[in-house]
């Protein structure tokens, strides 16, 4: 289960969508994200669809690393489309035992679950193309007019970039703990969900320990370079937009624009 998640790894690659402006990515995930939500019928999340699908072809991003995303939300995307199932109210179409079954439930259901599961292959594809250097780079240029509120915006881009970049290892060393206590006897697999809980408390002491380990040897790295912040930094690499950042751009605007059409004539 450990190693079916993979956000916060990075892929490199030579498409068009590697190629964009880091800045450019975020404010299209944004865009992509808020159409994604108010897009509320199957023809308007249709169409959204279509634009995560072309999205995937472009960036050349396997199908199968998206849908390995998708294993560790399994049983959270079942439980909650049986609940909007069977206890949204509208015109019955079967009942089961005393729950009934609704043409609403359903719709509602699958609109949810289709929600979840675009909303986790687009941002899955953000990092996925992207690095984290330059996630953090974008998201401190995004976020410079809050400088002037004196908000720390290269330290709060800072923190999100090494905890993108500390995920893949911590669940890396989880899997190695685990494989060291199973070969010691431990049993992770077998039980009711609440004894597997149990099971995993052991985890936790060597996982914290290695993860402060980790943050202490990063924080003396950092020191040694004499990092004081974003006080006078440059960069080795400005960020520049490009013609593809236009395109980008304008053919997730016209997305923003039919699926807001959508909503309002009510299709």
């Amino acid at each position: 289960m450990l190693k079916d998640i993979t956000l916060g790894q990075y892929f490199p690659g030579n498409t068009i969508v590697h190629r964009l402006d880091p800045r450019t990515k975020l404010i299209l995930v944004t865009v992509y994200l808020v159409a994604l939500f108010t897009a509320n019928t199957l023809f308007a999340l249709g169409l959204v669809a279509v634009y995560l699908g072309m999205i995937i072809v472009v960036s050349k991003t396997k199908m199968r690393l998206l849908i390995k995303g998708l294993k560790p939300l399994i049983i959270i995307l079942t439980v909650t489309g049986l609940l909007n199932v069977f206890f949204t109210p509208g015109e019955p179409i079967f009942t089961l035992w005393r729950l009934v079954v609704t043409w609403d439930g359903v719709s509602r259901g699958v609109i949810l679950v289709l929600r979840v599961v675009m909303m986790v292959m687009g941002t899955s594809i953000l990092t996925y193309t992207t690095p984290p250097m330059a996630l953090t780079d974008g998201l401190e240029s995004l976020m410079k007019p809050l400088k002037r509120i004196r908000i720390p915006v290269h330290e709060l881009a800072m923190i999100m970039s090494i905890t993108l970049r500390f995920i893949p290892a911590l669940i890396e060393e989880t899997d190695k703990i685990m494989n060291a206590q199973k070969a010691r006897g431990a049993d992770f697999e077998t039980g009711n969900i609440i004894r597997r809980a149990r099971a995993m408390l052991p985890l936790l002491i060597p996982l914290f320990m290695s993860a402060f380990r980790r943050a202490e040897e990063l924080a003396i790295a950092m020191e040694s370079r004499c990092y004081h912040g974003g006080v006078g930094r440059t960069r080795m690499r400005a960020l520049k937009f490009a013609r593809c950042d236009v395109i980008a751009g304008l053919v997730a605007a016209g997305l923003f624009g039919a699926v807001m059409g959508l909503v309002v004539i009510g299709l």
